[in-house]
């Protein structure tokens, strides 16, 4: 099987209830994910997105904000995977918008998705049960070593060793990351003055940079989806209530996107 165990490492194997490696036992919740995120592990006792958040990132997708770029990674990822793909990761996966739409895009993969917070993946699993759901570290990938045709990472923290650990050779990484003028708008009713992004080059030890697309697009948000989107952003922790209220009367709010998806191909043969 693809998951490991995250105390002994070896393979684990499921049955209707729990996974296994023989010596840990790990159950399945009711709603179908497996918690593989042990408590020494965590560094909070709810680590991630809270509830609150979760709700405010559903009712923002579901508007369909993002639905551009969820269509352009559904055209790039069968194009940059091979078409025998039997394993894709979505990393941070949160409550799995872009993670269930892969299901259709490589229908003859297992798809995978992974986020340290539990009240993500409850919500995701509910939602998008031909996926398998895990809580667990990004940065402590449960899978086993060469396991992953590719690895969907939106924004998320992870150990570039542990990409190359459990990416097969040939097979890719697929990564999106803000441009400069991301939530340019946003930003501005949250900080006097307005950094734009720096564009970093991306370097993933083990991977070769095969292609590079960039997505920009102006969004149309209803006041709601606006603190919807507020409430999904780093920069909610430091708006203001004054903030959070204006974008919830205001009945226009313009915001641009801006987003560089990049294509990592892993070394050897």
């Amino acid at each position: 099987m693809f998951y490991q165990c995250p105390h002994c490492h070896q393979p684990l194997l499921a049955n209707d209830r729990q996974w296994s490696c023989g010596m840990h036992h790990f159950d399945r919740a009711r709603e179908g994910y497996v918690n593989l995120l042990p408590v020494q592990f965590k560094r909070s006792k709810m680590p991630g997105d809270n509830a609150e958040m979760m709700r405010a990132r559903r009712l923002f997708l579901d508007a369909g904000h993002y639905q551009p770029l969820q269509a352009a990674l559904l055209q790039h990822i069968p194009r940059v995977l091979a078409s025998q793909a039997q394993a894709l990761l979505d990393i941070g996966c949160g409550e799995g918008y872009y993670t269930g739409a892969l299901v259709d895009a490589l229908p003859a993969a297992q798809i995978f998705g992974l986020d340290i917070s539990k009240a993500a993946i409850q919500r995701a699993a509910k939602r998008y049960t031909a996926v398998e759901f895990c809580v667990a570290s990004s940065r402590r990938l449960p899978f086993g070593d060469a396991t992953l045709d590719g690895i969907l990472k939106i924004y998320a923290p992870c150990d570039g060793e542990e990409l190359a650990r459990t990416v097969k050779a040939q097979g890719g990484v697929i990564t999106v990351s803000p441009g400069p003028r991301h939530l340019y708008q946003l930003k501005a009713q949250v900080y006097d003055s307005v950094m734009l992004h720096p564009i970093k080059a991306e370097e993933l030890p083990g991977f070769t940079l095969q292609a590079e697309h960039t997505l920009a697009y102006e969004m149309s948000l209803r006041g709601d989806e606006a603190a919807a989107l507020l409430q999904m952003t780093p920069f909610a922790w430091r708006a203001s209530q004054a903030v959070k209220q204006q974008l919830l009367d205001t009945e226009r709010f313009m915001c641009e996107t801006d987003f560089i998806i990049r294509f990592h191909q892993r070394e050897g043969e």
